[in-house]
Parts: structure tokens; C-alpha cells; sequence
């Protein structure tokens, strides 16, 4: 019998249905994002929120630190200092979005909670800050994602050496999952982590074996969207991945995928709306 995953996430009160994917999308506010399109400055986000928001986005993800491979570090008072006052100005316009905050910081992800934040999207998977687990677990109804990576974002490309990637990703996730579980956690998110630490032929390996993540019985989330394995396998640039990342994100939804992050949300949720029609036996 197939494993049954979990179809509902409790956001501050608010119950997420996820049996229809969801998409969430990429509010940078950086000045080095690898997509020139998603640096996004403070008085831009308002209206970016509001183009997501209309094209049908669920989750709006704002990230202070650029985990681009190499990027440069940031204190985590500059982080903070960059998606706060963001994260209050949508949710002045826009009360009811579900915003997600992009950090591996425990600091800044309870800033962000307190400024009105419901989800934290953690990069490390709990590897890179000590107090996140203990962190996430004091916040009431907050779902967190977990995402495989090793080493930090200026060390993690000469770490992807996996004999048996799938079965390493799964083995490195279950140990922090388990960990999550002890602290009290309950709403977690599965994210292999596509990019951190692994090469263009991992990630098609991974997401080739994606149905495998339903060992977790958690949702998916796939965060590709204009990576470099689009635009070094297609010999383009990221500013012209849009259509290998429908591809791919197409790919991820026929395999299981619960939640797509993107920069592109109208063309994600296109794909989701497409693939809800498509039935294989």
C-alpha cells in the first residue's frame, strides 16, 4: 500500500488544503539574487505581493539572504532589517496573506513570526542554527520546511559528492525530521533542496525520484525555478529559464509535488490547473 501524505497545513490558525498543489512565490529582498527578476527593493514588494497574490499564489516567501552558490554573508541584524518591514507593509495591504519567511536563522525567523509571518523556510534544514528546532517548536501553529543541504551556501557546491544521492538525501532529512519530532514540531514540509549542494545531473536524478519523498508521508515542496540546471542544461541564461522551469515544475506535480515555489506564479499555477486533468493508471 502507497504511503498516504498529509494534505493540510496549519498556519496560525489558518488550515491550508494542499490536496490541490499550491504555489508559493519569491520575494527576494536581496541585491545579489541569482534572477536579476526577483531583487525586489522594499517599496516594490507591496505591488510584487499584490501581482502574486491576483495570479493565484498561496504562499508569498520573502528571503533577506541570498543562498545563491558563493553569495556573500549577512549579519543577521541586516537580514532582519531587510524582511520585517516588508513583511509588515504586505500584510497591511494584504491581511490575510500567508507569508513565508526565507532564513535559517532562528533570530530572524521570530522576528518574522512576530511581525506576522506564518511558515519558516529554512535552507538548512536545522543544520546551520542550533536554536531553530527549539525556536519553531515554541511557535504556535507554525509549519516549517525542510530542506536537504550541506555546508553553508558559499561551501555547499564542494560538498555534492553522494554515492547513493536519493537514499542520502532521505537518510540526512529523516535524522533532522526526527529531531523536529522530538522537539514537538508537527507541520513540516519536505524539501529536497534542488541546487544546495548537488550538481545539474543530481537534481534531474532527484527529481526523476521524487514519488521516493513520499516515504516522509509529508508534503513536497520543489523549489527549481530558474536554476542553473535549467539554464546551463538549455545553454541559456536564468533570465530566459521561464519555460524549462514549467517543465520541470510540470514534472515535479505528475511526481507528487505539493507545494512549487517559483519567481513565475500566473505559470505555475497554470501548470498546476493543467496537471489536475492528467490522470496516469
Amino acid at each position: 500500500m502507497s504511503k498516504v501524505t498529509k494534505k493540510t497545513l496549519n498556519c496560525r490558525g489558518k488550515l491550508v488544503d494542499l490536496t490541490i498543489p499550491a504555489v508559493m512565490g519569491i520575494l527576494n529582498i536581496t541585491p545579489d539574487s541569482f534572477f536579476s527578476g526577483s531583487r525586489i527593493a522594499t517599496a516594490q514588494a507591496v505591488e510584487t505581493a499584490r501581482k502574486m497574490l491576483a495570479d493565484g499564489a498561496t504562499f508569498l516567501d520573502i528571503g533577506g539572504y541570498s543562498t545563491r552558490p558563493g553569495a556573500a554573508e549577512v549579519s543577521a541584524g541586516e537580514e532582519s532589517d531587510r524582511v520585517v518591514p516588508v513583511i509588515d507593509a504586505i500584510l497591511k495591504t494584504f491581511p490575510d496573506a500567508l507569508i513565508s519567511v526565507d532564513t535559517f536563522r532562528a533570530s530572524v525567523a521570530r522576528q518574522a513570526i512576530d511581525a506576522g509571518a506564518c511558515l519558516i523556510n529554512d535552507v538548512s534544514g536545522g543544520t546551520l542554527d542550533p536554536a531553530m528546532f527549539e525556536t519553531v517548536a515554541s511557535l504556535l501553529n507554525v509549519p516549517y520546511v525542510l530542506m536537504h543541504m550541506r555546508g553553508t551556501p558559499q561551501t555547499m557546491q564542494s560538498l555534492a559528492t553522494y554515492d547513493h544521492i536519493v537514499t542520502e538525501v532521505i537518510d540526512e532529512l529523516a535524522s533532522q525530521l526526527a529531531a523536529l519530532r522530538t522537539s514537538g514540531v508537527h507541520d513540516v514540509i519536505i524539501d529536497p533542496g534542488f541546487g544546495f549542494a548537488k550538481t545539474p545531473a543530481q537534481n534531474f536524478h532527484l527529481l526523476n525520484k521524487l514519488d521516493a519523498f513520499d516515504f516522509f508521508e509529508e508534503p513536497v515542496l520543489v523549489g527549481i525555478s530558474r536554476k542553473t540546471t535549467i539554464w546551463k542544461t538549455l545553454g541559456i541564461t536564468a533570465n530566459e529559464a521561464l519555460n524549462g522551469t514549467t517543465v520541470l515544475n510540470t514534472v515535479a506535480l505528475l511526481k507528487g509535488a505539493s507545494i512549487l515555489r517559483v519567481h513565475d506564479v500566473r505559470e505555475a499555477v497554470e501548470a498546476v490547473k493543467l496537471t489536475q486533468h492528467v490522470t496516469f493508471f
